[in-house]
C-alpha cells in the first residue's frame, strides 16, 4: 500500500483524533461554571464576520448560491439562538458576577454540527467534475451558517444575561 492510497484514511483518522481530543477537553468543562463577561461577547462574532467577509469577497458566490448562503445564515441564526438558550446563565446575588454553564445538550449540538459539516464535505467531494464548484458552494454555505450560529448564540446569551443582571440588581435595591 502506498502513502497515496492510505492518505484518505490517514486524513480521516487525524481529523477524528483532533475532533475527539477537542470534544473530550470540552466535555470536561460541561457542568462547570465559568465567568461570563457581557462586554466581550461581541468579539468572536465580529472576528468571524471579518473572516467570513474575506472568504466571500475573495471568491464570491454566484446566482442562487447567494440564496443558499442567506438561507444558511438564517438557519444558523435559529440554531445559534437555540444553542444560546441551552447555556445556563446565573448571577451571583452578592457580587452580581455572571456565570455560564455549558449543558450536555449544547455539547451534543456541537457534535451534530461537526458531523453535518463532515457529511456535507464528503458529499461535495463525491461530485466528480463539479467537485470544485460544489466544494466552494458548500464552504460558503457553512461559513454563513457558522456566522449565524456564533452571532445569534452570543446575542441570545447577552440579552438574557443582561436581563438577569437587571433583575438581580432590582432585588438587591429593594432589599437595601
Amino acid at each position: 500500500m502506498t502513502i497515496h492510497a492510505a492518505s484518505p484514511w490517514f486524513s480521516y483518522g487525524l481529523t477524528a483524533l483532533i475532533i475527539g481530543g477537542v470534544m473530550a477537553w470540552r466535555l470536561r468543562q460541561v457542568g462547570r461554571a465559568r465567568r461570563l463577561r457581557l462586554e466581550t461577547l461581541w468579539i468572536i462574532p465580529a472576528v468571524y464576520a471579518c473572516v467570513a467577509a474575506v472568504i466571500l469577497w475573495n471568491v464570491p458566490p454566484h446566482g442562487l448560491a447567494w440564496l443558499w448562503c442567506a438561507l444558511a445564515l438564517l438557519a444558523g441564526g435559529a440554531l445559534g439562538w437555540t444553542r444560546g438558550r441551552m447555556m445556563a446563565i446565573s448571577v451571583d446575588p452578592q457580587t452580581h458576577a455572571l456565570n455560564q454553564t455549558t449543558s450536555p445538550a449544547a455539547m451534543l449540538f456541537i457534535v451534530a454540527l461537526v458531523a453535518l459539516r463532515a457529511a456535507s464535505r464528503s458529499l461535495a467531494l463525491s461530485y466528480g467534475g463539479q467537485g470544485h464548484g460544489m466544494v466552494m458552494l458548500v464552504t460558503d454555505i457553512l461559513v454563513t451558517f457558522a456566522l449565524g450560529v456564533l452571532t445569534m448564540q452570543r446575542l441570545e446569551m447577552f440579552l438574557r444575561a443582561r436581563r438577569l443582571l437587571v433583575e438581580a440588581r432590582a432585588v438587591r435595591a429593594a432589599q437595601g
